[in-house]
């Protein structure tokens, strides 16, 4: 069809075959379990080999500022998993961006030592162990809102799997054990949005 109308690739190692793609996967990956199980998103192709599969306790963080804080105190540890949670469609509200995390560690060279997690969001630019879109989120009583530190937290992209070391009947546990989500704005559109939207994995829009 591009010979008919009089188009061509010119070069291959910028347009890339179908028979030669830069990556056989695709450059996202969805991943589902225990600790996601309507699903999460990281883009594979970001992540260094040594982090596809990982395994190693978490680190609970409530809020992007919190995580970001500890980074640049350099209190994050080797094989630690962050977790930044309540910054989903209901929790943040509206997913924030966590490119400031994952620029910070990335600087450090931490990037091929930690993963992170979350149920916001990550923008083109983050790279590493940046697994987000956790659903559901911790806002609406999601396992993610379960965790607590030193769980033991297992990333398998290859296998396209997120799992913490518990069982279903723990994390129902202490999901019911979980004081009711304080929105944190109360009024105007966005704790309308925040009252109205759907989970990250149908879009983030308002439910009907």
């Amino acid at each position: 069809m591009l010979a008919e109308i009089g188009a061509g690739v010119k070069d291959y190692t910028v347009i890339r075959s179908i028979e030669k793609p830069v990556h056989s996967g695709g450059g996202l990956a969805i991943l589902t379990g225990n600790l996601a199980p309507d699903g999460a998103i990281v883009k594979q192709v970001a992540v260094s080999e040594e982090m596809l599969t990982h395994s190693g306790p978490a680190r609970i963080f409530n809020s992007e500022e919190d995580v970001f804080e500890a980074i640049m105190d350099r209190q994050i540890n080797k094989g630690e998993v962050l977790v930044v949670r309540y910054e989903g469609p209901k929790g943040g509200p509206g997913m924030r961006e966590m490119l400031s995390p994952t620029s910070a560690l990335a600087g450090m060279g931490m990037d091929r030592q930690v993963a992170l997690i979350t149920d916001g969001r990550f923008s083109g630019a983050s790279r590493g162990a940046a697994i987000g879109h956790v659903s559901p989120e911790a806002a609406a009583g999601g396992p993610i809102a379960a965790l607590r530190e030193g769980d033991i937290i297992e990333i398998d992209i290859p296998h396209k799997s997120l799992n913490v070391q518990l069982s279903a009947e723990e994390i129902r546990k202490r999901i019911a054990e979980l004081p009711k989500f304080e929105p944190k704005v109360k009024t105007g559109y966005l704790a309308r949005y925040a009252q109205m939207v759907s989970s990250a994995d149908t879009g983030a829009v308002f439910a009907r």
